[in-house]
């Protein structure tokens, strides 16, 4: 009788879902996160790190910075391993919201290497169909919804998210808001911080960095070093910056009603530079100064 109850338990506790049984910390946390090592080198070294664990090969630093509890990791570079990591965080642990910090492409021709951007909105902007060629020119299927002016035979869509309430189907949507009291936020702290204009090696920029809360961004699979695809995203999307993850990280955390929001300096301007690509030279500068913007927020966060 007692191994028949406990064989039954054992099948119920082996039915739960992940995040009943699998929790690895109950305390509430804000998620830290960055794509690739540069980018959350400066937020470790700040952080009070308690312990580390690991999950699906991921490692996840426990502890304090700027005086908040915090869950910090490296989501991986690209698209999907942002949604994979990000969805990975929310189950094993009890996020309270979802924080982004790292390096974009600059897009808006307004805007300089080293400035970090805090878009009110990010979208997926290379969910796209490859329209066939037709008398009349590139033609998506016509029952395929492409929103936006195409690039050549790229036509950009909008994409499914299910959360709760939507249904199975779900809803088509393009644009993922950064969470409004956290932008508040961050307008609040701009005009605190000073950021730097040379890297380690004392290469300097001929410019003061600056800060800009609102706008757009949009992020994709592909690197972008490329003039004409960077005018057209502007012109398209009215994008700030583009990446490589926070579109994703965004649509994770809508879909599990989180709230978001991501910090992104500018390592290179997608293209739109004189000579090549600026990031070897700037990438840290630019993690950095967006580390710095964080970790003000942070402390602002009552």
């Amino acid at each position: 009788m007692v191994r028949a109850l406990v064989a039954v338990l054992l099948l119920c506790l082996g039915a739960l879902p992940a995040q009943a049984q699998d929790k690895l910390d109950a305390r509430p946390r804000i998620a830290v996160m960055s794509a690739f090592e540069p980018e959350l080198k400066l937020l470790l070294s700040r952080a009070t790190v308690e312990r580390t664990v690991s999950a699906n090969g991921v490692e996840f630093s426990l502890g304090t910075l700027a005086g908040k509890d915090v869950v910090m990791f490296l989501s991986g570079v690209s698209m999907v391993n942002a949604a994979m990591t990000t969805q990975l965080a929310l189950d094993r642990f009890n996020v309270s919201a979802v924080v982004f910090s790292g390096i974009a492409g600059g897009v808006n021709p307004k805007l300089q290497i080293g400035d970090v951007t805090v878009a009110a909105r990010w979208g997926q902007y290379q969910e796209m169909v490859f329209a066939r060629e037709t008398d009349k020119g590139f033609s998506p299927p016509p029952w395929m919804k492409t929103p936006f002016p195409a690039y050549g035979y790229m036509f950009t869509r909008e994409v499914n998210v299910r959360r709760d309430g939507t249904g199975p189907k779900g809803e088509e949507k393009f644009w993922f808001d950064a969470d409004a009291h956290l932008l508040d936020l961050a307008r609040k702290v701009a005009g605190e911080i000073k950021l730097s204009q040379c890297n380690a090696a004392n290469a300097c920029l001929g410019h003061e960095p600056r800060i800009v809360v609102g706008g757009n961004g949009v992020s994709g699979q592909t690197f972008v070093d490329n003039a004409k695809f960077r005018e057209w995203t502007y012109a398209t999307f009215q994008a700030d910056v583009l990446d490589m993850e926070s579109a994703a990280s965004a649509m994770v955390a809508y879909a599990n009603n989180k709230p978001f929001i991501a910090f992104r300096s500018l390592s290179d301007l997608a293209g739109g530079g004189a000579g090549t690509n600026e990031i070897k030279t700037f990438f840290q500068l630019a993690a950095d100064n967006a580390a710095h913007v964080l970790i003000a927020f942070l402390q602002a966060w009552h």
